[in-house]
């Protein structure tokens, strides 16, 4: 598809998460008409609600393990990355006189740890751009013309552009914006649309009541939780999780969410074993379990011996039946490898991401529909998952970059495609 000479290209972009943004900035640097048009009164309320408790835009690690953390779409997702790789996006963050830094645990930080000076520093420079930005603007699809049908303060408008980016977001956090409407929408028009589920997620494990009353809240630190998924993976993270009303929630228990997911999708439950003394091996904790306690209660004397205690010693109780207390053998198994049966996923709306969207399948390598031409799509709307620890935004900004760019070369400015930064 090529311009008409004399007139700029006009593309709308439907969303203001860091991949409506990210789309902005190539395209209105290639000197395109850029709407962009948000459902919420104001951009970025998800990124900035991420940055609450310190903004982790990226991580460090090397591109291999990085690429890893993608999974299933990693072969996808990899020339996208690469092209907008985390090096590359600490440097456009810098660009914007913004400053990071390598936090002890790999993951990359503005220096100021907050998400909103990075934004009002970004903002700017694409209102410099010539990006126009049309808050409480609700995209609710297509009209009987093929125009996109707008939902604002004024009532109800149509719009017309040469190109549309769908930067929608997934299903978390809906007060947020991104509620999953358009899942419906698009699979009217055939496009391939997975399910949303939730991911980086909490699970339910259907505590007892006094456990539940007791330590909801509690954090568990220093574990290790190992589970095999349902193809015969193992899989095995070191850290800690908080345990909640309704089962268990935090950094560990994300990291595993995806296989413990889909197991339960497929069998019903999934069994996570934690090892609550990971610093012991099995043989020394069944010598301290077996040693005479005396008078001492079993709780002191577990305490004292393998420093079990607090919310370790109720879980120990809770997953355990009262034989395992009358057998070392059993109990010294159970606190290296102490089964809890996870039951279901939090609700997505819980969640701090979702997977399921637009397949890749239903694309072209420069993420425009096959179903609708001249309709891309980025973000956390396609099909493809990642922890936390800065590979969320990392792929979002990527996707963003990547759909912006393929924009460009359906609307014939091909060299600019290949020079846009």
């Amino acid at each position: 598809m090529t311009e008409a000479a004399g007139r700029r290209p006009r593309v709308a972009i439907i969303g203001g998460g860091p991949a409506g943004l990210m789309a902005a900035e190539v395209l209105s640097q290639a000197d395109v008409a850029v709407d962009l048009f948000e459902a919420m009164p104001s951009v970025g309320r998800k990124f900035l609600m991420a940055g609450k408790g310190g903004m982790n835009i990226t991580h460090s690690e090397p591109r291999e393990p990085f690429l890893g953390r993608y999974g299933a779409r990693r072969d996808v997702m990899t020339p996208i990355i690469d092209a907008f790789a985390p090096e590359a996006l600490r440097a456009w963050i810098h660009q914007l006189g913004v400053d990071t830094f390598v936090g002890s645990s790999g993951r990359v930080f503005p220096t100021d740890m907050k998400a909103a000076p990075l934004l009002r520093a970004w903002l700017h420079r694409l209102r410099e751009q010539g990006v126009r930005i049309h808050v409480r603007h609700r995209w609710t699809g297509w009209g009987a013309d093929g125009a996109l049908r707008l939902s604002t303060p004024e009532g109800e408008t149509s719009l017309r552009a040469d190109a549309v980016v769908l930067a929608l977001g997934g299903g978390s956090w809906a007060r947020l914006g991104s509620d999953g409407a358009w899942v419906s929408w698009l699979r009217a028009r055939g496009v391939d649309v997975a399910s949303l589920v939730p991911a980086n997620c909490g699970f339910e494990a259907g505590w007892s009541e006094h456990f539940r009353e007791r330590f909801a809240g509690e954090p568990v630190k220093a574990v290790v939780a190992h589970f095999r998924d349902v193809s015969g993976r193992e899989w095995q993270r070191q850290g800690e999780f908080v345990v909640s009303a309704a089962g268990l929630e935090g950094s560990l228990i994300y990291a595993l969410s995806a296989p413990l997911r889909d197991a339960i999708a497929q069998l019903g439950s999934a069994t996570l074993h934690l090892d609550l003394a990971p610093g012991k091996t099995l043989e020394r904790v069944r010598a301290e379990v077996a040693h005479p306690r005396g008078s001492r209660s079993m709780a002191s004397h577990l305490q004292s011996r393998v420093g079990i205690a607090g919310v370790k010693a109720g879980l120990l109780r809770e997953c355990t039946s009262r034989d395992t207390y009358d057998d070392a053998d059993a109990l010294a198994a159970a606190i290296k490898a102490l089964p809890v049966r996870l039951l279901a996923p939090r609700p997505i709306d819980e969640a701090i991401s979702s997977a399921g969207g637009v397949r890749f399948e239903a694309m072209n390598r420069g993420l425009m529909l096959e179903a609708l031409p001249g309709v891309f799509c980025a973000g956390e709307m396609l099909d493809w998952e990642a922890p936390t620890g800065g590979y969320l935004l990392t792929g979002c900004f990527a996707t963003g970059r990547a759909a912006a760019r393929g924009v460009l070369a359906w609307l014939g400015l091909q060299a600019v495609a290949e020079t846009a930064s």
